[in-house]
């Protein structure tokens, strides 16, 4: 057995390596067999994406639709598991979406239709407004060019009407001066001898003596006439029976309307009136050349604002010369001449057109205001005090612009020249016409020449010190003619410069509006009659007017 035939071992290891050998072919046929399905498996999937991308499907896509399909046979198969009951719920649930996606889509229909009516309001809302503003626009663009137009209408006029002045008998060196003064001003310079009366230059003669213009505060000048011959403003200058304490001199300086409408209704429009046509208003002066107008004085008109602004009345520059002229000539209203002939040149006397019948102390009574508003009050920034100017403006709106006034003389302790400057413009104001004044003073200086030992005989002198011992106004100034600001404390005067109160003055009771709406009223015109008494004391001496009121 140990010795066993070397054939019969190799046919007994023959058979277990034929074994071997037919289990790795065996094994070796089934990897060929699944290598040759996955390659015909990758092939076919090849191709049936390429077939895909043909048609323009993507992987992702042909993905996405199986993925529906096998999801449509799931609910296929889950429809078929439900019961009757449960498909009518499903089929409810599936109207209620589908009636809610409906509404939804109609509420986002609705809210873009709302969102597109509130865009075409709000656009067509800024149109309007753009409308509106370009309107507005070209309504202040035309408005500026009325005025501007109107303005280079009165400066063309004034143009016009110098060139026409009719220039012999005047001086012309005088007229040279007026003339650079006014400059592009619009308005009429009147330069005249305040004792003669006679006539040194009319600048504009068409608005000087063939036009009228409303007074604004220079009317102020006749209320305190009437106010001081009244004995309404007593001989400190205070309105009687009143708790203000405002001096006349200090009211005359800066303007102040409440001061002279409180004298004015304690005086009454008749009064007022007859004192205006005693100080020459409403009359023609007699000037030696044709059309003079003579104006006019509010009759039958109890306005407060008759007595400071002078509403209703219409001055000529003329009148103004003759008017302030008289009060610093103690009462002698001369009559203005224009020298225009040879003959007349030589025998030309001073004439005088009568006295006005009123004591000195209500004539020169206004004296010192007017002195104050050259040192300190509305006109103290146009002229030189120094040269003894006494004078008043005014400034108020009448006819669509401003009128700027201002009526003076100079020196006032001994009367030469009296200058009367009204302007008209937007941008017109009594302060800018005293400016003009100043300018024809200061040509006019070589032949003024001050006496001040006359002007302290006089009395002319505003008073050292004067307080107000109660509030009761305010400051208004030279711009302020056309409204009342209301009333404050005023201020104490030392010589003639301001200065405030230090100490707080006691509040008064405010007091009765002055300012009333202009009606018309019956007539309250009497007979005047002048009455004298020339033995008694001082106050009878003084002829009063008398009127059936």
């Amino acid at each position: 057995m140990m010795l066993m035939c070397p054939q019969k071992r190799f046919v007994s290891l023959l058979f277990p390596i034929t074994l071997i050998a037919l289990l790795f072919s065996a094994n070796l046929q089934a990897q060929s067999k699944k290598s040759t399905s996955s390659k015909k498996a990758v092939s076919k999937k090849s191709a049936t994406q390429a077939k895909d991308a043909r048609k323009g499907k993507s992987a992702k896509d042909t993905k996405k639709e199986q993925l529906a399909k096998k999801k449509g046979k799931a609910d296929k198969s889950t429809a078929k598991k439900l019961t009757p009951k449960e498909l009518r719920r499903q089929k409810e649930l599936d109207a209620r979406e589908a009636r809610n996606n409906k509404k939804s889509s109609k509420k986002t229909a609705e809210a873009r239709r709302i969102e597109a009516e509130r865009r075409r309001e709000a656009e067509a809302r800024r149109q309007a407004a753009l409308a509106e503003q370009r309107r507005r626009e070209q309504a202040a663009r035309e408005a500026r060019e009325r005025r501007l137009a109107f303005e280079r209408g009165l400066r063309t006029t004034t143009v016009d009407n110098i060139a026409k002045d009719d220039q012999s008998g005047e001086d012309l060196n005088v007229r040279h001066a007026a003339v650079n003064a006014l400059g592009g001003h619009a308005g009429t310079v009147v330069v005249m001898e305040a004792k003669t009366g006679k006539i040194l230059t009319i600048v504009n003669q068409d608005w000087a003596i063939r036009d009228s213009f409303k007074p604004c505060s220079t009317i102020k000048l006749v209320t305190g006439v009437g106010g001081l011959n009244e004995n309404i403003i007593d001989t400190e200058g205070h309105i009687t029976n009143s708790s203000t304490r405002m001096p006349l001199d200090y009211a005359l300086a800066k303007s102040n309307n409440g001061y002279f409408q409180r004298v004015g209704i304690n005086m009454g429009s008749a009064k007022m009136v007859q004192y205006a046509r005693m100080l020459g208003l409403g009359e023609r002066t007699g000037i030696n050349a044709d059309g003079e107008t003579p104006g006019k004085v509010p009759f039958n008109n109890n306005n407060a604002r008759i007595y400071s602004h002078g509403d209703d009345f219409a001055v000529t520059p003329l009148q103004l010369a003759v008017l302030v002229s008289s009060l610093s000539n103690g009462g002698k209203k001369v009559v203005p001449q224009i020298n225009r002939q040879r003959v007349e040149r030589t025998a030309m006397t001073p004439q005088i057109q009568r006295q006005v019948s009123l004591p000195q102390r209500s004539i020169e009574g206004v004296l010192p205001g007017m002195i104050g508003a050259a040192e300190f009050g509305t006109a103290h920034r146009g002229v030189d005090a120094s040269m003894g100017v006494a004078g008043k403006t005014g400034s108020c709106i009448e006819r669509g612009s401003w009128v700027g006034l201002f009526a003076s003389v100079a020196p006032v302790e001994d009367p030469k020249y009296s200058v009367v400057v009204i302007t008209r413009g937007q941008s017109e104001r009594g302060k800018y016409a005293a400016a003009i004044a100043g300018k024809v003073y200061q040509a006019l200086s070589p032949q003024i020449h001050r006496n001040r030992d006359l002007l302290y005989a006089r009395q002319l002198k505003i008073k050292p010190v004067f307080e107000t011992a109660a509030a009761g106004e305010a400051d208004e100034g030279e711009d302020a003619d056309t409204a009342d600001n209301g009333d404050q404390p005023a201020p104490i005067i030392v010589g003639s410069q301001p200065r405030t109160t230090v100490a707080a003055v006691p509040q008064q009771a405010e007091p009765k509006k002055m300012v009333q709406k202009t009606v018309q009223s019956q007539p309250v015109l009497g007979p005047v009659i002048i009455q004298y008494d020339r033995s008694g004391a001082e106050k009878k001496t003084r002829p009063r007017i008398v009127t059936n009121e």
